[in-house]
């Protein structure tokens, strides 16, 4: 795609994602800008914005874990039952309204031909959908910290599961559409990855502000929730504001740029124009190998992640920790699984190497859980938490865009997401008990063996997977469409 020098589109009224595709072949003709100039952009004013808000999304799910060490369950006269009963009941709405809220910004994506075009933009985008979201779940999170019994708790956890359940599907889809599938995963792995950064912080704000214990009359646990949900609450109706609703709609670019951008994800595949919602499109992609494999390999590594979103600071705690120590000792390792999912992201869109990228990053895990099971010291028991989180966090930016990648339309991209995220959430149910009831502490053997297992489940399916696409692509060869490998 060389640059050109020739007259440029005259901008006029004409909004880019209402242009024909012959319109978008004379962009072939128009000053193109510099590629790297362009992605680089985007990034700088996109990824912050949806970078904080699914940081802020994962740190108001799992300051619950430093909630606990800090005197939650104690004060509110909590069993283990108890307690993994509260974290499953986030999870029954978080998974229902997953693949409908998916659904919904697929069909305010819907594109319409002149002279309906203006319809479509009456529509809910991700920009008021995503940031409505936030608004919603960070005053239930403020509103925990208002509760003085286990009912109420309850209650809190059903509407946090019910408003921030369509955020990462919905969000992961967002992004798939600035974006060609090569420079994808390293995108999602950088909003992805701020939840081990959420991991950290959160373990670095609970250990402050438990030292406002009393003040107002209320426990510091009590103050985590509600300093952490206004954050919530403010940056979300800041992102009213900053959220462009497309590439077409970027004011960030220039008129060129975006002309550029929508021709790069035409040509790419991430974007047509005959795509339009069918549901007979969603159910086929349903039954699809790669997503089904994907499915599966989304569960085991759900039941892992989310287990140490939730329980990370309880298990360090059990290493001979006081309360205070272990919201500080779970930083580093989440640190570390920030730079290690980076990294391997980064290598991964440089080669294409989606499946590689996972079974190198399940190997990692793999030793971890190995390590963590098969030593009673608690200095290597904690050394072990290392690669247990990087590998556990590496894996997921990878999974996710490889199901985004292998989409060819809207409607599949958008039921393909939406049903990775039912996954990974169904496994996080599982792991709210495993971790939780089922499993003691301080050896947590029955969850470690089953996540050990679950390692070599993801290896096997990635593998799988890799294969799968290969034989497809050489039956394809020359068809167009190749799968992202």
């Amino acid at each position: 795609m060389d640059d050109k020098d020739s007259h440029s589109l005259s901008d006029g009224d004409v909004k880019l994602t209402q242009l024909t595709p012959s319109v978008l072949a004379l962009a072939t003709t128009t000053r193109l800008p510099p590629r790297r100039n362009v992605w680089l952009r985007i990034d700088l004013f996109l990824l912050p914005i949806v970078t904080i808000i699914f940081f802020l999304s994962f740190l108001d799910k799992g300051n619950i874990g430093n909630a606990r060490v800090a005197g939650l369950q104690k004060q509110l006269h909590m069993s283990n039952n108890q307690y993994s009963l509260a974290l499953t009941v986030t999870y029954i709405p978080y998974i229902l309204v997953e693949f409908p809220s998916n659904l919904l910004l697929k069909a305010s994506a819907v594109s319409f031909a002149a002279p309906y075009a203006h319809l479509a933009h009456q529509r809910v985008g991700a920009n008021v959908l995503l940031p409505t979201m936030a608004v919603l779940w960070g005053t239930v999170t403020t509103l925990q910290g208002l509760i003085t019994s286990y009912s109420g708790l309850i209650a809190c956890r059903f509407f946090l599961g019910l408003f921030e359940g369509g955020f990462l599907p919905g969000l992961t889809l967002y992004l798939a559409s600035f974006y060609p599938r090569q420079r994808l995963q390293l995108r999602i792995s950088i909003f992805f990855v701020s939840t081990s950064l959420a991991g950290a912080f959160s373990g670095l704000l609970a250990s402050a502000i438990v030292h406002m214990e009393g003040v107002g009359g209320r426990h510091g646990w009590a103050w985590i929730f509600i300093l952490e949900g206004l954050v919530t609450v403010l940056c979300g109706v800041a992102a009213f504001f900053l959220l462009p609703r497309d590439p077409g709609a970027a004011r960030f670019l220039t008129h060129d740029e975006r002309v550029y951008v929508e021709r790069v994800l035409h040509e790419d595949g991430v974007l047509a124009r005959d795509d339009v919602f069918s549901w007979a499109e969603v159910f086929s992609t349903f039954k699809k190998p790669h997503v089904l494999l994907m499915g599966v390999a989304g569960f085991f590594n759900g039941a892992t992640l989310l287990g140490l979103v939730y329980f990370a600071p309880s298990i360090v705690a059990a290493l001979g920790f006081t309360a205070n120590q272990a919201q500080l000792m779970t930083v580093p390792p989440f640190a570390v699984a920030f730079v290690v999912s980076n990294a391997t992201s980064y290598f991964s869109d440089r080669y294409g190497a989606r499946g590689l990228s996972m079974i190198f990053s399940t190997i990692i895990s793999t030793a971890g859980f190995a390590l963590f099971l098969g030593s009673t010291a608690d200095h290597a028991r904690y050394g072990a938490l290392f690669l247990i989180m990087s590998g556990t966090y590496a894996a997921a930016p990878p999974l996710c865009a490889w199901m985004a990648n292998n989409a060819r339309t809207h409607t599949g991209r958008a039921a393909a997401v939406a049903a990775l995220t039912v996954c990974t959430n169904s496994g996080g149910v599982l792991a709210t008990w495993l971790l939780g009831a089922l499993s003691p502490a301080p050896r947590y053997t029955v969850a470690g063996v089953v996540l050990l297992v679950f390692q070599v489940g993801i290896a096997l399916c990635a593998g799988a997977n890799w294969v799968w696409l290969r034989r497809r692509n050489r039956r394809r060869r020359g068809a167009g469409w190749v799968y992202a490998l």
